[in-house]
């Protein structure tokens, strides 16, 4: 494991890019316990910061967070990798404070234990899936390392393609296959061209009973919904609630 760590990560240059990682998990993780030790109503648990009538959410000191390790970053000499990783591990704690509350930022509303409130831990897993791919030495678009023999144009059309494949992936509703796909491109080649999910925005355009064939994509997709994709959903829903806290009943 040492070695593995050494070769994998020290030496290839990733070591702050681990700490961003390890700081990610750690933040979210830490601040998921506290507050449902806050919801629990624990007495020793520190509680709310509250100044005044003021409830400051966490992603206020996250923000401080990732402002305070963004600039040490930046500041850092290079040759200081200790002081780097640090400023990772820092910026990654302040990234997963303001990411669990991605959805209050998106609906402006306190949405955080309501079923809105789970594109929050969405956003986390993803973010943290993808860091981990990287940190695995994966390249989006290329797999692994891409041929640096390949002149620059070569190299360009992967890219290229890839963002397409992504970009309608995600008009599909298919938001994992396309966050696995960038390191994949067969998933994300499968995403693209098969069925969008029901509510995706391709469905809402191209679905549509005026059009030629429309309104029976739009029936094969609500029973693919309900036969391959509810219960996924469900499973995930049981593990976000595992990681997370169940939501309000």
């Amino acid at each position: 494991m040492g070695a593995w760590f050494s070769d994998r990560i020290i030496d290839a240059g990733r070591l702050p890019l681990f700490c961003f990682f390890s700081g990610m998990v750690v933040g979210f993780l830490f601040i998921r316990l506290s507050v449902r030790m806050i919801r629990a109503d624990v007495r020793w648990w520190p509680g709310n910061v509250t100044p005044g009538d003021m409830h400051l959410h966490h992603m206020v000191f996250g923000l401080g967070f990732m402002v305070l390790g963004g600039v040490a970053g930046l500041a850092v000499p290079d040759d200081l990798e200790g002081w780097t990783a640090a400023a990772a591990a820092l910026f990654g704690i302040g990234t997963a404070l303001v990411i669990d509350e991605f959805a209050l930022i998106l609906h402006l509303d306190d949405v955080y234990w309501s079923e809105q409130g789970r594109i929050s831990v969405d956003a986390v897993f993803g973010i943290i899936a993808v860091t981990a791919l990287l940190l695995l030495g994966l390249h989006p678009f290329f797999g692994f390392e891409p041929d640096k023999n390949l002149s620059g144009a070569w190299q360009a059309w992967p890219l290229l393609i890839g963002l397409g494949l992504a970009v309608i992936t995600v008009l599909k509703g298919k938001i994992w296959t396309a966050v696995f796909g960038v390191f994949m491109l067969l998933p994300l080649l499968l995403g693209a061209i098969r069925l969008a999910r029901p509510q995706s925005p391709w469905a809402r355009w191209r679905y549509r009973a005026d059009r030629p064939r429309g309104a029976r994509k739009s029936e094969r997709a609500f029973k693919r919904e309900n036969r391959l994709h509810r219960p996924v959903d469900q499973l995930k829903n049981r593990l976000q609630d595992l990681v997370a806290g169940r939501l309000r009943q």
